[in-house]
């Protein structure tokens, strides 16, 4: 789920005051440079950067032409990250993105083979409408996303550390698509949904993108900062109350675990990964909010986008017009 080293002792109170500070100040100048690119879409800019502060990757759902794109792009820049895009197609083979073995042949005549590296060797990767590529090809984004290196011809390649993948795909647009598995769509730390902007953000967007120049957003961070402060998120002390409420939140959302909601709405649920990655987010959370320790509101505010794709609703909960969402609303309201 993450390209951190295992996770060191959890840091004293102090030493938290200590190295949060600066990390605050630095997310808080992210915060502002995104900012004047993206208008609106609050909620959006804020899960994408939770979901890279706590190391893992990220799938962006949503319509075209609501700036997803420019999202990614953004970020690159005021993470100052290596950033590259692949644009998902019917006809994308493997080695399109994780590169592929070519033969040489010097003066003397004598052959070998070289291996030139995909866009997967980036830092942070956009794969474009991911759901538009074969599954041979999505699996290809597999083995980078969970162990961060690729295998060519039995050779082993790490990737860039800090390692991020932020997908999109159109939710409306099936035709001619593939479906991601429930493998791969585990592998992403959020499903963040990208709605329409509100009426205010769409005028802003109107003024500000059809002059004669556009906003840029400034380099704030670098990769090596990126992950001390990736590294001070994971070493943030957890109080027992909000470790207690994400063992009752992703356990009840599990068919056959006691919960009443589960049993009659959801066909399979959320496995350990979604605990674990809800562990991390809440301290990411809690230090994009200006905080030193998460409360049992990150969980409840991060239930969502962690557990949407994580989980599955079975065939009375489909008749009745219920969506993931009503059901992990109403998991939410019964762990109160």
């Amino acid at each position: 789920m993450t390209n951190l080293a295992p996770q060191q002792p959890v840091l004293d109170a102090d030493a938290v005051v200590r190295l949060a500070e600066s990390a605050l100040a630095d997310i808080a100048s992210v915060r502002r440079t995104v900012g004047t690119v993206i208008f609106g879409q609050e909620s959006v800019v804020e899960q994408t950067l939770i979901a890279i502060l706590a190391g893992g990757h990220a799938l962006l759902v949503g319509v075209p032409g609501l700036a997803k794109t420019k999202l990614v792009d953004t970020l690159g820049r005021a993470l100052g990250l290596d950033a590259r895009r692949i644009q998902f197609t019917p006809d994308l083979m493997p080695s399109d993105i994780v590169g592929t073995e070519v033969m040489d042949q010097d003066e003397t005549g004598r052959r070998s083979f070289r291996y030139v590296r995909g866009p997967v060797f980036a830092q942070l990767l956009m794969a474009d409408e991911i759901n538009r590529a074969s599954p041979r090809t999505q699996s290809a984004l597999l083995q980078s996303m969970q162990e961060y290196h690729v295998t060519v011809a039995g050779e082993r390649h790490d990737l860039p550390a800090p390692f991020h993948v932020l997908a999109t795909q159109n939710p409306l647009e099936q035709e001619g698509t593939y479906p991601l598995p429930e493998a791969q769509l585990d592998r992403f730390l959020m499903q963040v949904d990208v709605p329409y902007p509100s009426f205010e953000a769409e005028r802003q967007i109107l003024l500000q993108t059809t002059g004669e120049t556009e906003a840029v957003a400034e380099p704030v961070l670098d990769a090596a900062r990126l992950r001390e402060i990736q590294g001070l998120i994971r070493r943030m002390p957890v109080p027992e109350s909000v470790v207690e409420a994400i063992l009752a939140l992703v356990r009840s959302a599990r068919p056959g675990n006691g919960s009443k909601e589960a049993d009659s709405h959801i066909a399979w649920g959320p496995g350990p990964r979604a605990s674990q990655a809800l562990m991390t987010c809440v301290r990411a959370r809690a230090l994009y909010d200006g905080r030193l320790a998460p409360s049992v509101d990150d969980v409840h505010a991060l239930a969502e986008p962690i557990l949407q794709h994580r989980m599955a609703l079975n065939f009375s909960a489909r008749a009745e017009g219920m969506s993931v969402r009503d059901v992990i609303a109403q998991l939410k309201r019964a762990a109160g």
